[in-house]
């Protein structure tokens, strides 16, 4: 099939989100906006090629189901960009996920990296429900003083002393389908649930988690973290994560009180889920940048730990990346955006939550517009349509830095303790830089 050849000067796009922040990113860049619609079925798609001799855009920022139900139907040219990889969700599926870290690390034993291998501890203890009911079952009695846990031990004065699990359905997003349990009988009364058996392909899978009972509090309330990512590549690995990102907090003050272990609005960070509180204040939000996030935190803990702490995030990011690898298709029309959600208990220690395939670009506020339309203009800089980067190797493009380049030869890799997450976001000036033409050798 013969498709249109690339025009530096006229990109054409289309867009699934056209009430987010990417939609108007798009536009203002002066990309032209294709008439066909996207909302095709496959029959509509076959009719659709088969009456024109192109697919119409150059570049297509789509959702993941559109990815899923017809990327392996069409045949797309060498200069055409689309935001997902084909099996993004072995990442960003949660059981995956978990899955793709534990059979890093021990591949890493296996080879003798114990060091290594000992580093892939930053996520909690993870089973697989309904694959692996039983074996979860075994380490909650052996965990529990009382497996039943009709109520507290005697002595106990909260439910920390005696464990809490979080439950997570592996396909939903904004907290939807999560809560919390501490008793075997919660998960028995949830499990009744017709469709709860394994070989019925209608089952609903979920992970479930030891529960972070001790999260890094500010004001007595808890918090995660949300930070972009972008993979140009995975074979060979090109990441950049951006320098800015922000902290979402929790409007109830946090307590593990067994009266509040089903108050989602005390243990779950999302903006679906507290918007919905009594006290939400639109205006405002529960969000705090992840710059003054670590401003606080420094005046808290000196520069030496925090500064630690967020090299450690960066770290977590990578090897999260390099333990999928070798599992994600490689495919170079495919980039994508991550959404990584991380949690810091009272130890300073970064944890994993989840990873997002498609992080929201709805801006709720407008330092949250201010900073997504920053991010994704510097994303579209990245994928370079306008062919406008240099060609060697860059460390940063805008408000990305480099997390990984396994194309940029030795001496022009960053050592990994080079990272900026949470730094000052330089990126007007650094693109200001990046526009100016190359000097001339006087040579």
């Amino acid at each position: 099939m013969a498709l249109r050849a690339p025009n530096k000067n006229l990109i054409r796009f289309r867009c699934f989100w056209k009430t987010t922040v990417i939609f108007e990113v798009l536009k203002n860049r002066g990309w032209t906006e294709t008439n066909r619609t996207s909302n095709y079925t496959l029959a509509g798609l076959v009719a659709y090629i088969g009456k024109c001799s192109e697919l119409d855009w150059d570049f297509f920022w789509s959702d993941v189901g559109w990815m899923y139900e017809f990327f392996d139907h069409i045949h797309l040219a060498d200069h055409q960009r689309f935001n997902h990889f084909r099996n993004y969700y072995e990442l960003t599926r949660k059981d995956l996920l978990i899955k793709n870290l534990k059979r890093m690390k021990k591949t890493l034993e296996r080879d003798g990296q114990t060091v290594e291998a000992g580093k892939y501890n930053f996520f909690p203890q993870t089973y697989a429900l309904p694959a692996e009911y039983g074996l979860f079952v075994e380490e909650f009695k052996r965990m529990s003083p009382d497996p039943k846990l009709t109520k507290l031990p005697k002595g106990a004065k909260s439910l920390q002393e005696v464990g809490v699990w979080i439950m997570k359905p592996v396909g939903k997003a904004r907290g939807r389908g999560i809560f919390l349990f501490t008793r075997l009988s919660q998960i028995s009364e949830w499990k009744k649930d017709h469709r709860w058996k394994i070989e019925n392909p209608q089952v609903e899978n979920y992970i479930v988690q030891r529960y972070i009972d001790n999260p890094y509090l500010i004001g007595g309330k808890k918090f995660d973290l949300r930070l972009y990512v972008c993979v140009l590549s995975y074979a060979p690995l090109k990441a950049y994560v951006y320098r800015s990102g922000f902290a979402r907090f929790t409007i109830a003050h946090f307590t593990v009180k067994k009266e509040d272990i089903v108050n989602n609005l005390v243990h779950l960070t999302n903006f679906s889920i507290q918007k919905h509180a009594p006290t939400f204040k639109s205006k405002t939000g529960t969000k705090w940048s992840l710059h003054s996030l670590k401003m606080h935190m420094i005046s808290k803990h000196g520069e030496q730990e925090v500064n630690a702490l967020f090299h450690k995030i960066h770290m977590l990011i990578l090897r999260s990346l390099l333990a999928v690898q070798n599992v994600i298709i490689q495919d170079k029309h495919c980039f994508e955006l991550y959404g990584y959600d991380i949690l810091v208990d009272d130890t300073l220690k970064p944890w994993i939550l989840e990873v997002n395939a498609s992080p929201s670009l709805a801006a709720d506020t407008p330092v949250d517009h201010e900073l997504k339309y920053g991010m994704l203009d510097d994303v579209l800089t990245l994928v370079d349509m306008e062919h406008k980067l240099p060609p060697q190797s860059l460390t940063q493009v805008g408000g990305f830095d480099v997390l990984i380049d396994q194309t940029a030869p030795p001496a022009a890799k960053p050592p990994q303790q080079s990272h900026l997450l949470g730094c000052y976001n330089d990126r007007l000036e650094n693109l200001k830089e990046l526009r100016k033409p190359a000097r001339q050798s006087t040579a």
